[in-house]
């Protein structure tokens, strides 16, 4: 049904579909009349937080009735001592989405473009579609950035650039040399974002911080998130590194009071645990090697991935798949809407949840 009011709405918008987020467990119990299902659609951590979290929580209930830090003061300097940096580089939002919603806000408007990689975060074209940004889709390289290829996509118009490392929902990586090479050569009047929202999750030596590198690029924007590896998700809480005048214009468009107490408090908690990560990331390892060997066993294909997740190729439409996976009450994450018609994205879980989710695709197939 044609929607009234699209003629009067923003020109972006008639582009535009809401994002679609994996199938709440209790929606799907609800739905389908079962009970025990698991969610393996949305990358979440498996160990939950950090156990400091907790107590950090509950001391913030008695100030209900205060407006939060508007300026996440605590948070800001914490964030900036972590990564080296000073707190006027640190901009925080309502999760990393947030943060890449105000750079599109700060540096697109119709006439500009935002360059991106095939098979790139789904965000990357809905907030530069928004502002009425002319969207530029680089070609992947085995699925993942092709650095050579956006190279020669750039001109005088070319506003932003956006870059996962590693890539959601594909799981690629750029390493260290090749991606500041691209850096360096982008003009400086162009911003380029590095998406960072799972790099606690490798360890390779040849994985680059791109965070150290703020001191050397004025045009460089880096995000991370406290909802994968810190297993914040549903307190929605991400932060932005820059140079200070930029994070100066995205405080100017950023909501007031858009990080609440609570994850403020969070984030904080969670920061200060880097214990807790280090056995996010085993439990990561070890759930990645129970995937891939489940589903080389199948006789899947499947993209390599240095996230929390895995792409599974299907070698047919994944859509009803994933019904009938829904079915056995096992939520995960068909990605047509990427361009992979037959991947299925699966999230790391904890190991029982990897076998289940194992024996539900071996019945399916």
């Amino acid at each position: 049904m044609a929607n009234r009011f699209l003629d009067i709405a923003a020109p972006g918008l008639a582009q535009l579909r809401p994002y679609v987020p994996g199938k709440p467990l209790a929606e799907l119990e609800r739905e389908l009349g079962i009970a025990g299902s698991i969610k393996l659609a949305s990358n979440e951590n498996p160990l939950g937080p950090s156990p400091r979290v907790r107590p950090a929580l509950t001391a913030e209930m008695d100030a209900l009735t205060r407006y939060p830090d508007g300026g996440a003061h605590a948070l800001r300097t914490a964030l900036a001592g972590h990564h080296g940096v000073s707190p006027a580089c640190v901009t925080v939002g309502n999760g990393s989405n947030d943060v890449l919603d105000m750079i599109a806000r700060v540096f697109l408007w119709p006439g500009r473009e935002s360059l991106f990689s095939q098979y790139a975060f789904a965000v990357y074209p809905l907030s530069s579609t928004a502002v009425g940004a002319k969207l530029r889709v680089a070609p992947a390289a085995d699925f993942g950035h092709d650095l050579v290829a956006m190279q020669a996509m750039i001109t005088d118009r070319t506003a932003v650039v956006w870059i996962a490392n590693p890539n959601n929902p594909t799981g690629t990586r750029l390493t260290a040399a090749p991606l500041r090479a691209f850096v360096e050569a982008l003009p400086a009047n162009t911003i380029v974002v590095v998406d960072e929202a799972y790099f606690e999750y490798v360890h390779a030596e040849d994985h680059p911080d791109v965070s150290q590198w703020l001191g050397d690029f004025s045009n460089l924007v880096v995000t991370r998130t406290f909802s994968k590896a810190y297993g914040l998700a549903a307190l929605r809480i991400g932060y932005g590194l820059s140079h200070p005048d930029i994070a100066d214009l995205l405080n100017r468009v950023r909501q007031p009071f858009n990080v609440d107490s609570f994850a403020q408090a969070a984030a904080l908690a969670a920061l200060g645990d880097q214990d807790h990560i280090q056995r996010s990331v085993a439990v990561n390892d070890a759930g990645m090697h129970q995937l891939v060997e489940g589903v080389e066993r199948l006789g899947l294909n499947y993209i390599p991935s240095s996230g929390n997740f895995l792409a599974i190729d299907l070698g047919r439409d994944a859509g009803p798949v994933d019904q009938a996976l829904l079915r056995l009450g096992v939520v995960t994450r068909p990605i047509a809407n990427y361009g992979l018609p037959n991947h299925l994205r699966v999230s790391v879980g904890a190991g029982d949840e990897n076998a289940r989710f194992l024996d539900a695709l071996e019945q399916v197939l």
